[in-house]
């Protein structure tokens, strides 16, 4: 089943309010799926996302050909699978509007040098995984489930269209 209402999203902005990073996937020129680390920008979440890239990074030619793209942002009982597709945005005012400490740590030559672009992920769906215990407290479902022979709670899952 999938949701789509808007405090399904909010629900999905929540789950990522304060996750600093994400894994990008695109799909290579052989169709084979690869994924690096990015540093989610934070702006407020409305179904779309935001990266920083240098105009050389290889990956970059990724989503010129085939812009389907997946983020998984999670950690401990939270996981979040966004869907959607990316484009390679160049706006001076949108660098400068998203810059910050962290970004200069990565692109010293700031935002208003052409080799710094912006990635925006307009969001598709997104699919959460929300167990709110902690890693124990999931470990302990886990444990729990094999002892009794039932499934793990895993806590609350949803599909949404974003």
């Amino acid at each position: 089943m999938t949701t789509h209402s808007p405090d399904a999203t909010r629900k999905v902005a929540e789950l990522m309010k304060g996750q600093r990073f994400g894994f990008l996937t695109t799909t290579m020129p052989d169709g084979r799926l690869t994924s690096r680390p990015m540093a989610l920008q934070e702006v407020e979440f409305d179904g779309d996302l935001w990266f920083f890239a240098e105009h050389d990074a290889p990956w970059l030619t990724h989503i010129a050909a085939s812009p389907q793209v997946n983020v998984g942002i999670g950690s401990g009982g939270t996981w979040v699978s966004l869907t959607g597709t990316a484009r390679v945005v160049d706006d001076v005012a949108k660098k400068k509007e998203l810059w910050n400490s962290g970004v200069e740590a990565w692109l010293p030559q700031g935002p208003e040098d052409p080799s710094v672009l912006l990635v925006k992920v307009d969001g598709d769906t997104a699919e959460y995984w929300d167990n709110p215990g902690n890693r124990l407290a999931t470990a302990l479902s886990f444990v729990k489930a094999k002892a009794t022979g039932s499934q793990p709670d895993t806590g609350e899952k949803d599909v949404v269209d974003l």
